[in-house]
C-alpha cells in the first residue's frame, strides 16, 4: 500500500535499506549532517515520517454489529443441531472486526462443542488449537493436560460415522427357474479363487443380477475376472469377507485395490468396511496425502476424514507442503462434500485465515479463498468470501478483480467493502468519486469511525483533519488518525504535541505503528534514550518486526541508536527497572527488560518479568512467549514448574496450573511457587472459605527470597484478601508495608481500607498519591471518581475517557446520571457512543434495561440478545432476558 506523508508529497524512501547508517554518524549524539535533506527542516522531516495508508482489512464489519449478533442469538435459539456451528462461526467473525480476541474464541469454542458432525469437530478443533498456537514446549505441554488432549488431540475419526450401509443378505433365489449351484469359481489369470455363490451375490445387487439372474454368468461355476483390475489375493480376501464380515491383517496396498473394486461393483459393506480399515492406517501427513487422492476418486468419506485430521493437526506447517495446498485448492463442490461434508465453508475459512496470516498476497490465499467462495450458502458467508478476497485482490494489486469482489460485497450488504471501491477508485484517479461515495455512505446510515477515516484519504487541509477528528471521535480505537495528527504536528515543528497525539493511543493501545512513528519522532528530535526504548520495546513484542515498510529490521535500527546512549551497568539496569517499575511506567519497563536479556543476566527471571508486563499492557501472545522463554531458561527444576504452571493458567487449565505449583512447592519452596498456587486458588474459587489457605500461601511466599518487586505484589495481593475478610487493619499493614518498598499500586488498597473505615477524604488523598506517581494512570481516576462528589466524580471519569477511551465505567455511569435526570435519550445515547466500538456486555445490559424502562420493548430485546452473544450464561442477563421477551409484540 502506499504511505501518505501529511503533505501528499514525497515519494523516496527513508532510506536506503542496504545502508541505514547513512542516516545515523558514529559519534555518539548526531545525526547525519552529510546531506541537506536530513537538516531539521520540515522537508527532511517528511522525508522519513511517513503514515502508511489504514489497510482495508478484510474482516465482516456490520453497519450495526449488535443488531447482527441479536440475529444470530435468535437464530441459535431456534436452530438445528447442523446450523449452529455456522451461526457460531459468523459470532466469531463479528468479534474478530471488533478487535475482540477473547469473544472471538469463545465463539470458537461454542462451535466446537456445539459440533454436530465429525468435521466440525476436527475444524473448529484445529482453529482453537491454531489461535493457542506457541511454540514446541507449549505444545508439549498442553498435550499432557486431559483437558487439552480432549480438545486439541486427534480424535477416533472411525467411531464418529455410523454404520449405515445395510448389511442383510441379498435375496438368493435364482432368477432363471435353475437351482442355484452353492459355489463359484473366480478365474483371475493363471488363479482360480473358490467363493460361497450366495455370499458374493449378497455383497451387492450388480454381484446378485451377475450370480443369480438372467446373466450367462448365472449359470457358469467359473467366471473370469481377469479385466476388472482385482489380483487374485484380493478376490480372495472379498471372499473371506463375504463369509466373515470383516477385513483382518489386510495390507494397505490391497486394501486401496479391494476398495476400487467395491465401489465398481457397488459393494456398499465392503466398501464401508475398507474405509474405515483404511481410515485407521492413516498416521503420518504423507500417508494422508497419498490416501485422500483415493479417499475423493472412490467417495470414501471416512478415509477421506481421517486424511483431512492429520493436515489440520499439522497447521500452519502443513501449508508449506505444496501437495497438500494442491489438494485443498483443487477441489469440486462433490469433491469438497466427501472431504469435509458440509462443514466446507468453516473448513476453507480457517485455511484462508492461516494463509492470509503467512502472506495475505499468496497464491495459497488466493485459491482457498476461491474456494471459500464457492463453499458458501448464505449471503452472509458470501459477502464475507467476496470481500476477504477483494482484499487479497487489493494487495496484489490486481484491481478490476478486486472492484468486482467488493462490488458484489456491496450488493449483498456488507457496506464496509466501499472503503475498497473507494481505495481503488483513488488509485484509478478518482479521487473526488471517492470522497462522494464515502459522504454518500455517512449520510444515509448512522455513520461510524472508520467511515470518517475512509474519507480523510480523499480530502486536504482543515476537511482532513475534521474528519480524522470525528473519526477518532466515534471510533478512538482507530490508530490512524493520530498517526497522521502527530506526523502533521511534527511537519510544524511542534514536537510536543506531535508526541502528545502519539501518547494519547499507547496510552490504551499498544500498535506497533504508533511505536514505529513515535521511534521515528525521538529521532527526528535526536532523542536516542527514548528512540531506543521505543525500538527496545517493539522488538519485545515482535522479535522479527521490520520497520519503514519493511526496509529495515528493527534489530539493525537498534544497533544503530544503541551506538548514540549511554551503556547502563547492570546495577543501573536493575536501579532504572525499579524505578519505572513504581512509577506504574509498564513501556518503559519493558524496554530495561530487554536490555538486561542482551546481556545475558538471570534470563528466566527476566523473561517472567517480561510476562507478566506484556499481560497488563494485554498483548497476551507475546505474554506467552516470554513465558516459554522463562521455561526455556529455567535454571532448576522447581522454577520450571512454576512457568509450566502460569502457561497451564494463562490458557485456562486453573487445576493443572495448581498442581504444577504443588509440585514446585514439593521439590523446593519459593517465593513464585506459593505465589502462584495463591494466585490460582483465589481465582478459582469463589468461597470465602479458602481465604485463610490464599492467606497462609501468601505469607509463605514472603517468608521465601525474592526482590521487592515481587514482595510489593504478594503483600498487596494479601491486603486485598484481608480486605474481603473484613479484616482491615491487616490490611492496611500490608499496603503500606507495600509501598514502603515502592509497590505504587498499593496506593489504591488503601484508599479502599480508608473508605470502609468510613474516612471517605483520606480514601480520595490516597488516590490522588496514585496519581501523581503513576505514568499510566487512568485506573486510578476510575477509582479516585468513587470517593468524590458529583463534579468531582465526572471530572475524574471525563479524564478516564481521554486517557482511556476504552474503559466502560465512565459511560456507564455518565449514562446513569443523565437518567436520574429524566434525559432518557441522552443516556442511551451516551452509552451507544462506547457500544460503537466495543462490545461490552456491562454497556448493553445497562441499554437494555434503559429500553425496557422507555417501552422500546424491541430495542431491549435486541440488547438482550447482543449481550448474551458475549456472555450466554450471565444469570442478570438471562432474567432481563426472559422479562424483555414476554412483553415482546
Amino acid at each position: 500500500m502506499r504511505a501518505f506523508s501529511p503533505s501528499d508529497s514525497g515519494k523516496e524512501s527513508l532510506f536506503n535499506a542496504t545502508n541505514p547508517q547513512s542516516w545515523l554518524q558514529v559519534e555518539r549524539g548526531k545525526l547525519s549532517k552529510v546531506s541537506s535533506s536530513y537538516s531539521t527542516t520540515s522537508s527532511s522531516i517528511e522525508s522519513f515520517i511517513k503514515v502508511p495508508e489504514p489497510p482495508v482489512v478484510p474482516f465482516f464489519k456490520p453497519i450495526d454489529y449488535v443488531e447482527v449478533l441479536a440475529q444470530i442469538h435468535e437464530e441459535l435459539e431456534s436452530c438445528s443441531l447442523q446450523e449452529r456451528s455456522n451461526l457460531y462461526l459468523l459470532q466469531f467473525q463479528i468479534f474478530r472486526g471488533l478487535g475482540e480476541t477473547k469473544l472471538m474464541r469463545r465463539s470458537l469454542r461454542s462451535a466446537w462443542q456445539k459440533a454436530g458432525t465429525v468435521h466440525e469437530r476436527l475444524v473448529f478443533g484445529a482453529w482453537l488449537k491454531y489461535e493457542k498456537q506457541g511454540g514446541e514446549l507449549m505444545a508439549n505441554l498442553l498435550a499432557t493436560c486431559d483437558k487439552c488432549a480432549r480438545e486439541f488431540g486427534p480424535i477416533d475419526v472411525v467411531s464418529q460415522f455410523p454404520i449405515e450401509v445395510n448389511g442383510t443378505s441379498q435375496e438368493t433365489v435364482a432368477m432363471n427357474g435353475e437351482k442355484s449351484l452353492k459355489k463359484v469359481c473366480f478365474r483371475i489369470g493363471d488363479e482360480k479363487i473358490i467363493c460361497d455363490r450366495q455370499k458374493i451375490a449378497s455383497l451387492s445387487a450388480p454381484f446378485h443380477a451377475m450370480l443369480n439372474g438372467y446373466f450367462n454368468e448365472s449359470l457358469c461355476e467359473e467366471i473370469d475376472l481377469s479385466e476388472n483390475n482385482i489380483s487374485a489375493s484380493g478376490m480372495r480376501t472379498i471372499g473371506e469377507f463375504s463369509v466373515t464380515g470383516s477385513l483382518s491383517d489386510v495390507p494397505p496396498d490391497l486394501l486401496l485395490e479391494i476398495l476400487v473394486f467395491a465401489n465398481k461393483f457397488c459393494c456398499e459393506r465392503l466398501k464401508d468396511a475398507c474405509d474405515r480399515k483404511l481410515a485407521s492406517l492413516v498416521c503420518t501427513k504423507d500417508d494422508a496425502v497419498e490416501l485422500m487422492e483415493y479417499a475423493i476418486e472412490e467417495n470414501s468419506p471416512v478415509l477421506a476424514a481421517s486424511c483431512l485430521q492429520v493436515f489440520l493437526h499439522e497447521l500452519p506447517d502443513c501449508l508449506s507442503d505444496e501437495r497438500v495446498v494442491e489438494i485443498f485448492s483443487h477441489v469440486d463442490r462433490q469433491q469438497r462434500s466427501i472431504m469435509a461434508g458440509r462443514t466446507s465453508f468453516s473448513l476453507y475459512c480457517l485455511l484462508s485465515e492461516v494463509a492470509m496470516n503467512h502472506d495475505p498476497r499468496s497464491d495459497k490465499s488466493v485459491c482457498f479463498l476461491e474456494q471459500l467462495i464457492e463453499s458458501a450458502e448464505t449471503d452472509r458467508q458470501r459477502l464475507l468470501a467476496f470481500h476477504q478476497l477483494g482484499c487479497v485482490r487489493l494487495l496484489r494489486k490486481e484491481y478490476d478483480e478486486a472492484e468486482s469482489l467488493f462490488e458484489t460485497a456491496v450488493s449483498l450488504g456488507h457496506v464496509y467493502s466501499i472503503a475498497g471501491l473507494a481505495r481503488l477508485g483513488y488509485i484509478k484517479g478518482r479521487k473526488l468519486w471517492s470522497y462522494e461515495k464515502l459522504s454518500s455512505v455517512i449520510s444515509s446510515v448512522n455513520p461510524l469511525g472508520w467511515m470518517y477515516q475512509e474519507r480523510s484519504l480523499y480530502c486536504e487541509g482543515d476537511k482532513r483533519w475534521e474528519d480524522l477528528e470525528k473519526a477518532t471521535e466515534l471510533d478512538p480505537t482507530l490508530t490512524y488518525p493520530y498517526m497522521y495528527r502527530g506526523a502533521s504536528l511534527m511537519m510544524k515543528q511542534n514536537i510536543q504535541a506531535a508526541l502528545g497525539e502519539i501518547n494519547r493511543v499507547l496510552g490504551f493501545k499498544l500498535a506497533l505503528e504508533c511505536l514505529e512513528l513515535r521511534f521515528c519522532l525521538y529521532l527526528a528530535n535526536e532523542d536516542y534514550k527514548a528512540a531506543l526504548c521505543d525500538v527496545q520495546v517493539i522488538l519485545t513484542l515482535s522479535p522479527d518486526y521490520r520497520m519503514f515498510e519493511g526496509r529495515v529490521a528493527a534489530s539493525q535500527l537498534c544497533t544503530l541508536v544503541r551506538e548514540h546512549v549511554d551503556n547502563w551497568t547492570t546495577a543501573d539496569c536493575w536501579m532504572q527497572l525499579y524505578d519505572r517499575w513504581s512509577t506504574v511506567d509498564d513501556i518503559g519497563s519493558l524496554s530495561v527488560i530487554y536490555q538486561m536479556l542482551e546481556s545475558g543476566e538471570a534470563k528466566s527471571v527476566l523473561y517472567f518479568r517480561q510476562s507478566l508486563l506484556l499481560l497488563r499492557l494485554n498483548c497476551p501472545e507475546a505474554a506467552m512467549r516470554s513465558l516459554e522463554l522463562a521455561c526455556k531458561h529455567a535454571s532448576s527444576e522447581h522454577e520450571r514448574l512454576v512457568y509450566e504452571g502460569w502457561i497451564l493458567y494463562d490458557t485456562g487449565h486453573c487445576e493443572e496450573g495448581l498442581r504444577k505449583a504443588e509440585e514446585s512447592i514439593g521439590t523446593k519452596r519459593s517465593f513464585e511457587a506459593y505465589f502462584l498456587k495463591a494466585y490460582a486458588l483465589a481465582d478459582s474459587s469463589m468461597d470465602l472459605s479458602c481465604s485463610s489457605t490464599v492467606i497462609s500461601l501468601l505469607e509463605n511466599a514472603l517468608k521465601c527470597p525474592s526482590d521487592n518487586l515481587r514482595k510489593g505484589q504478594a503483600l498487596n495481593n494479601l491486603g486485598s484478601v484481608f480486605v474481603d475478610c473484613g479484616k482491615l487493619d491487616l490490611a492496611a499493614d500490608c499496603y503500606i508495608n507495600a509501598l514502603k518498598i515502592r509497590h505504587t499500586r498499593a496506593h489504591q488498597g488503601l484508599a479502599r481500607v480508608h473508605f470502609l473505615r468510613n474516612d471517605k477524604a483520606a480514601a480520595y488523598e490516597e488516590m490522588t498519591k496514585l496519581i501523581e506517581k503513576a505514568k499510566n494512570n487512568a485506573s486510578a481516576y476510575e477509582k479516585r471518581s468513587e470517593y468524590c462528589d458529583r463534579d468531582l466524580t465526572k471530572a475524574d471519569l471525563e479524564m478516564v475517557t481521554r486517557l482511556d477511551p476504552l474503559r466502560v465505567y465512565p459511560y456507564r455511569y455518565r449514562a446513569a446520571v443523565l437518567m436520574d435526570s429524566y434525559k432518557e435519550k441522552e443516556a442511551i445515547a451516551e452509552l451507544l457512543r462506547a457500544i460503537a466500538f466495543k462490545a461490552d456486555l456491562h454497556l448493553l445490559h445497562l441499554r437494555a434495561a434503559f429500553n425496557e424502562h422507555v417501552g422500546d420493548v424491541l430495542g431491549a430485546l435486541r440488547d438482550c440478545r447482543a449481550a448474551l452473544s458475549i456472555d450466554p450464561n450471565h444469570q442478570e442477563m438471562l432474567e432481563l432476558h426472559s422479562r424483555v421477551n414476554s412483553h415482546e409484540p
